[in-house]
């Protein structure tokens, strides 16, 4: 098959998370598999990237520019549903998959175009969406947790197949030498009051924070400015290589405010049998299970404190959460290339619909 992954985010390299990491591993998989894939994207034009896609796109007078900066071809534009014409022409698709920011406005185009239609639902963040995804009839749908089937269900009415984010476990799964309680992400959205708050409570542990989603400096001052009293905490910036950060962490601390659909970082964790303490929020119990410590958002901060520190301190405690991580890093729901099967299996299903429609 042809695949074309479209998302109004950016992507590799001027943008990565959560969605852009499963997106690069189902492409791998399905290019080792003998399928092709692509992606539409937007556009950021920062930096040295962005400036020379900005001025390809100028010198070619087209909708998108096109480049292999992953190893496939990434179309990026300013308004990438109003590209959607030329990614059909330039890939000739079997199927979309269209997820996140502007799905609707996305799926819409691309059914225009007479291309079938698969919506990968990332979280709950409904206003993203540019639309009611109820008017995309005909597309099937994936949730990356059962907390997000549910919630477009009981929402939409949609019925969605349930599909965990997928995770190349070479690329997280090392040895730890247990310097540090990792935080990664520092938005407040994603706890960062909270995690200030029990690191100020537990100063005789040291606390990483980890930039993923790219802080602009004024942002990056905030932190900075926030974390500066406390000598137990530093920041680092972004990194491509995640071994270097669960290469020296013991505890994941995931104190997410905002309803996560899943909470990947969970599962990259436990590839290297780091268990997570994190909030009862969305999706993120699940991602956790058995691999660490649920709390209340809202519990009291001595329960947050006292959660860590007796991971940190509590041989025994450690050692049982670290091995429940690791297991449940192996669960089949997670084995990526049972994952590949269910998410081909769907994409065909698509193709046929797409096929009896023609008809």
């Amino acid at each position: 098959m042809k695949v074309l992954f479209a998302s109004g985010n950016g992507y590799i390299p001027e943008f990565t998370g959560g969605v852009q990491s499963n997106t690069h591993h189902l492409v791998e998989q399905l290019v080792e598999h003998g399928h092709q894939a692509s992606v539409l994207a937007s556009l950021f034009g920062d930096g040295m990237f962005g400036f020379k896609a900005r001025a390809k796109m100028k010198l070619l007078r087209q909708p998108a520019v096109v480049d292999n900066f992953p190893g496939y071809p990434v179309m990026r534009a300013w308004f990438p549903w109003e590209a959607a014409g030329f990614a059909v022409e330039k890939t000739r698709p079997d199927v979309a998959v269209v997820q996140c920011h502007k799905s609707v406005l996305l799926g819409k185009a691309l059914q225009a175009e007479g291309v079938p239609l698969v919506v990968y639902l990332h979280n709950v963040e409904f206003h993203e969406l540019a639309g009611d995804p109820r008017e995309l009839g005909s597309a099937l749908y994936i949730a990356n947790s059962e907390f997000t089937a549910r919630t477009y269900r009981e929402k939409f009415g949609i019925e969605s197949i349930v599909l965990p984010p997928t995770i190349n476990e070479a690329l997280y799964c090392t040895r730890t030498t247990g310097e540090f309680v990792t935080m990664i992400n520092p938005y407040e959205e994603k706890g960062f009051d909270l995690a200030v708050k029990i690191a100020a409570a537990c100063p005789e542990i040291p606390f990483l924070f980890v930039e993923s989603w790219k802080l602009d400096d004024d942002h990056r001052a905030r932190v900075e400015n926030t974390i500066a009293p406390l000598s137990n905490v530093r920041l680092e910036n972004r990194t491509n290589d995640m071994k270097t950060v669960y290469g020296r962490t013991k505890i994941l601390l995931a104190p997410s405010k905002w309803e996560e659909a899943w909470g990947r970082v969970a599962s990259e964790a436990h590839c290297s049998g780091i268990p997570v303490v994190g909030s009862r929020r969305g999706g993120l119990p699940e991602a956790i299970g058995p691999g660490g410590v649920v709390l209340d958002y809202d519990a009291p901060l001595a329960d947050w404190a006292s959660a860590v520190k007796r991971l940190w301190s509590d041989r025994q405690e450690y050692e049982r959460l670290s091995a429940a991580a690791l297991t449940f890093s192996k669960r089949p729901e997670l084995d990526p290339s049972r994952q590949l099967i269910v998410f081909l299996d769907l994409l065909e299903r698509a193709v046929r619909q797409g096929v009896r429609r023609a008809a």
